[in-house]
């Protein structure tokens, strides 16, 4: 099935750049484009996009007000939402992370690493680039949770703190199914339950529980 795609940048060559790039991959259609995140929202709700590719700085809503309109722990339906930012340092990232954003490239990104995070968030997976994760994700522990995290409402088996320690360290689900000896469709299977267990939406909220709990290196 194609994928439909909202993309979002208040820079108008950034934005034809990226929607060039997404059309021109098989399986990917871009169904609409805003240039601002008030606009970006408004045509989520409308079109339902499979995937909404935002910027972060846009004028009016930005990316990250954008992410929790759509994506954020109120939301009943939430849209999967991958933020592409050119700082792989910057602050707002970590903030689009606790708004719900499911994916993170830099700009830079080339077009097959865009279309496997395009394809990624439309499968209930996430990716983050390869250069940002351990660096993103020790700041964003680093900065301390916004709350205590919760804990689990059961306790882990020892081969879910495994996959939870290669989800917290960026590993797709077929990396983690080939360093595990497991299944594709077992990795999967690990992931809803800690999924369950930790009460979170998605494999980057697994991340960011286990770098606030620092079950990140409990298991190497």
């Amino acid at each position: 099935m194609t994928v439909r795609v909202l993309v979002a940048d208040d820079q108008e060559i950034v934005r034809t750049g990226l929607t060039m790039i997404l059309n021109a991959q098989p399986g990917i259609e871009v169904v609409g484009e805003a240039g601002d995140g008030r606009r970006a929202v408004e045509l989520a709700r409308r079109l339902r996009p499979d995937v909404c590719l935002f910027d972060i700085r846009m004028p009016g809503m930005d990316g990250i007000e954008a992410t929790r309109a759509l994506a954020g722990p109120s939301v009943a339906e939430p849209l999967a939402v991958v933020v592409i930012t050119t700082f792989d340092l910057d602050d707002y990232v970590y903030a689009a992370l606790r708004a719900g954003a499911r994916g993170f490239l830099l700009k830079e990104a080339g077009p097959n690493l865009l279309a496997q995070a395009v394809h990624a968030a439309a499968n209930g997976d996430a990716l983050i680039a390869p250069s940002v994760t351990t660096r993103l994700l020790k700041a964003f522990a680093d900065a301390g949770p916004a709350a205590p995290p919760k804990q689990p409402i059961e306790a882990l088996t020892d081969r879910e703190e495994q996959v939870l320690v290669a989800v917290a360290r960026g590993r797709t689900n077929k990396e983690i199914a080939d360093e595990l000896y497991i299944t594709l469709s077992t990795v999967k299977s690990h992931i809803t339950s800690l999924m369950t267990k930790l009460g979170v939406r998605n494999r980057v909220e697994i991340a960011m529980w286990a770098y606030e709990t620092n079950r990140n290196r409990t298991r190497r």
